[in-house]
This record gives structure tokens, sequence and C-alpha cells, in this order.
């Protein structure tokens, strides 16, 4: 951030300070407007630092059930996905139940809901529809997904979308508020996908770096709130990709994390013979 000096020259200075050490004064700043910029990139630097931390409390914490929401936006069409589960940090794995929105051929009928297993490096989805089998799952390596599974599953998997937020930058102080009960800090800012790829942990880094090619930008908006020891409640982050649209597209992600501690059995992952190897249609949210 590059802060105006609007200070005076020695004679000034030395007046306003009561010292004729004018060069040292202006090296020092004692000018009220020098302090108040002082303390506000203090301030700024201390907000983005927590807010960068945060998916380490996130792994000191262990498991937590998880609410999840996506919102698509493109050509004036909206469509919403929601998603309850439970999440481990600590194996860096969660399964998730998502319900997708009614199809537009057939409004009121609903569908059945998806079963998606979050894996190290690996995404399982089950009754996913586009003509696999219903008693088959799909698996997709993240890394090899054009956004690395930050949107493509319906859901934000809860760590990158912690692990995300290690290249925030421009991070502002909200206020404190209350959510579900609990006290919680919200801050604002951007973060930037590649900065965050390079800081990430072994666990989320490949899928970052994946999601570097796959938006129109990797400056990412968010909002985020943190708990009193630095634990991520929740995320709302936007983001921007082409889409084949003239006007592109926006997902808004939102993620929401309660119930810190809950105990969280073993993701058991498919075997090999329940894994779906033929060809996969697109499926249409």
């Amino acid at each position: 951030m590059v802060v105006q000096d609007r200070r005076g020259g020695a004679v000034s200075m030395a007046v306003a300070c009561g010292t004729g050490l004018a060069v040292g004064l202006l090296a020092t700043g004692c000018s009220p407007d020098g302090a108040a910029a002082d303390d506000q990139a203090a301030t700024a630097r201390a907000a983005a630092s927590e807010v960068r931390r945060s998916a380490d409390a996130l792994v000191r914490a262990g498991a937590a059930r998880v609410r999840t929401a996506m919102e698509t936006a493109s050509g004036g069409t909206r469509v919403a996905i929601r998603g309850t589960g439970i999440y481990d940090f600590r194996t860096s794995s969660g399964q998730l139940r998502v319900l997708l929105p009614d199809l537009a051929d057939k409004p009121g009928e609903g569908r059945q809901p998806i079963t998606e297993i979050l894996a190290p490096g690996a995404l399982f989805m089950k009754n996913r529809g586009a003509g696999v089998p219903a008693d088959k799952w799909v698996r997709m390596a993240t890394a090899a997904l054009a956004d690395g599974n930050l949107v493509t599953g319906g859901a934000t998997d809860p760590l990158a979308a912690a692990e995300l937020l290690r290249g925030a930058r421009e991070v502002a102080y909200r206020g404190e508020e209350r959510l579900d009960g609990v006290r919680v800090r919200h801050y604002r800012g951007i973060t930037d996908i590649g900065v965050a790829a390079r800081a990430a942990s072994r666990r989320s880094g490949p899928a970052l770096t994946a999601a570097e090619k796959g938006f129109t930008t990797d400056a990412v908006p968010f909002d985020v709130y943190l708990d009193e020891v630095g634990r991520l409640r929740k995320a709302r982050q936007r983001f921007q990709f082409a889409n084949g649209a003239p006007e592109g597209a926006s997902v808004t992600s939102t993620t929401e994390l309660y119930d810190f501690g809950v105990r969280a059995a073993g993701v058991r992952l498919p075997e090999r013979r329940d894994i779906y190897t033929g060809k996969i249609a697109s499926a249409a949210p």
C-alpha cells in the first residue's frame, strides 16, 4: 500500500514535534498522519496473517460438520447447489450429501442427492447421473480438473477453501459478529490462487496449482469469519471463469464449519470394482 507523505519541511516538523531534530523526525514519522497510517498498515498485516493461518487452525481442530452452498450466475440464470456433511482436516477427507436443483423440464420433482467423498488428490461421486449406473462411483483426480475441484463438485473442499486463503491480501477487518451463537471476527479481502498454491500444504497444493488455469483471474474476493482461536467458521469466495459465454460466469462458494471436535469415522474409499470406468456424459447442474 502506498501512503502519501503530506508532512511539511524541517521547520514545521520541529514545531509540531517540539524538537529541532527535523531530519530524525522525518525518518521516524512522528506526525499524526504518519502514525495513523502505520497503525492501519500494521492492522492490515495482522488481519492478513490471521486469515492465512486459518487452515493451520482447522488441522489442529480435527473434524467438523460442514454446510456448503454454491451459486452459479451466467447469462441471467442462477443455479444453487447445497450440501451437508462432515470433514476431517487431519486426514484431508470427508463426505458430503449434495442436493442439485430441479431439472428445468421437471420442476418440483427434484433429483437424487449426490454422495461425494473428498480425499487427498481425489473426488468420488455417486448418483452423479450422466449415464453412470446408480450403484457406481465416479473418480476424478483433483489435480487433473481445470479448477482443482474448487467448483466442479458443486461444493468446495473445506480444506482447499481454507488453503486458498494462504494467498490473502488487501484484508480489512469488518468487526465482530455472531454466527450460530459463536462470536466471530469478519474479514474481507482478496486472495490470489497462484500465491496460495505455492504456500499450500502438499495435500492441497497440486489442486490449487491446477486451479490457476481454470479461472479468468487468479484474484478471488472473499469474506471469512474466524472464531476466537482462529478457526474458519465461514468462508464466502467468488470465482470468475469463461464458461464459453461472452460475459463469462461467476460462482459464489460458501463453506460453513461447526461442531468442531465431532467424532468422524474414517472415510472409506470405494472399492476398485465399484468405480465406473465407462464414458461419462456431461452432467448439467
